[in-house]
């Protein structure tokens, strides 16, 4: 059978959209990580898929695997504002989006912005608060704004909230509504690192001498050049047996005997915008299946919900959503 996908020695030749751009401020990124960060590839790769996409990402972890420091050194490669929000039980909504102050001089009331109003948003174990403090991200997260006494506040641009939660440690945590989990584009599960990355963990420590880890880091992309790589993230090739791969592998969540919530459309459009901004990032102008398996996990473990059978036997959803998609057949 004849293979009509353009082939990867010659990319150069078929490219339509000129991507050495975007895979220079890529690498960039990934080399100035590299300087502090060991290993974590794949979550720092996500991080920047999400960010040119205009996603959210949530970072599981057990304490101490560097997913608040990654987060950090993210933001500071990234020529934008940077905030940090410890949630706590006792945070309230208007610790978070701002309140209305009294200005004696004007009899004027006046909306004093909170900490959410900055481009890259750390928020810090988000299972924390309670479930009014929750409810007050919801629009800010999917719809870019805030609504406080009848007006609306824009968020600046980039906006992006990556926010960190402990898998293990359940007294004074709030599990976080479906719906609030639904606006996450990714859910990424940091790991403990291997025995090699451990030890390079402990030479770089040992040879930073005591330096913190944001000196050295250097700003490497501008708000401008992040717009110019989305507008050329839009333009990806997208071949309809993909639109149909991606559709078959979410309705089959919805059906599966071991799931008790499949992925709705807003799961199928960010593992399509997803697809898009990674093969971009490897420089190609075309989506693969294989893009989208890389994403698909990420993507859906936090959206599907496993029946309390299955839970209770151990199951995970990755290995649910792995299995779905190796029952689906690959498009050629």
């Amino acid at each position: 059978m004849e293979n009509n996908e353009p082939q990867s020695n010659d990319l150069d030749f078929n490219n339509r959209i000129p991507l050495e751009g975007l895979q220079k401020a890529v690498g960039d990124i990934k080399v100035e990580l590299a300087k502090v960060i060991i290993g974590q590839e794949n979550f720092i790769e996500l991080l920047i898929v999400s960010l040119l996409v205009d996603g959210h990402v949530l970072i599981e972890g057990v304490p101490g695997v560097a997913k608040t420091i990654t987060a950090k050194l993210f933001a500071k490669t990234l020529k934008t504002n940077f905030s940090r929000i410890q949630f706590t039980p006792d945070l309230m909504p208007s610790d978070i989006l701002g309140t209305s102050i009294f200005n004696v001089k004007s009899s004027e009331f006046a909306f004093k912005k909170g900490p959410i109003f900055s481009n890259i948003i750390l928020i810090d174990e988000i299972n924390r608060a309670p479930a009014k403090t929750q409810a007050a991200m919801f629009e800010t997260m999917e719809e870019r704004q805030v609504t406080m006494d009848g007006t609306t506040y824009p968020m600046a641009v980039p906006f992006m909230v990556l926010a960190t939660q402990n898998p293990i440690e359940q007294e004074g945590t709030y599990a976080l509504p479906e719906a609030q989990l639904d606006r996450f584009l990714f859910k990424v599960k940091v790991e403990y690192p291997s025995v090699a990355e451990e030890v390079l963990i402990l030479k770089t420590h040992h040879k930073r001498k005591g330096n913190l880890p944001l000196k050295e880091i250097k700003n490497v992309l501008t708000p401008k050049a992040l717009l110019g790589f989305k507008s050329q993230i839009q333009e990806i090739v997208v071949a309809e047996k993909i639109f149909q791969y991606i559709a078959d592998i979410i309705t089959k969540t919805r059906n599966h005997p071991h799931l008790y919530l499949g992925g709705s459309p807003r799961a199928s459009i960010a593992a399509l915008n997803s697809a898009k901004a990674l093969a971009a990032i490897n420089g190609r102008d075309f989506v693969t299946p294989e893009d989208v398996k890389k994403v698909l996990v990420p993507v859906l473990n936090h959206r599907v919900i496993l029946t309390p059978e299955r839970e209770m036997e151990g199951m995970t959803t990755e290995s649910v959503v792995q299995v779905i998609t190796e029952s689906v057949e690959i498009p050629r």
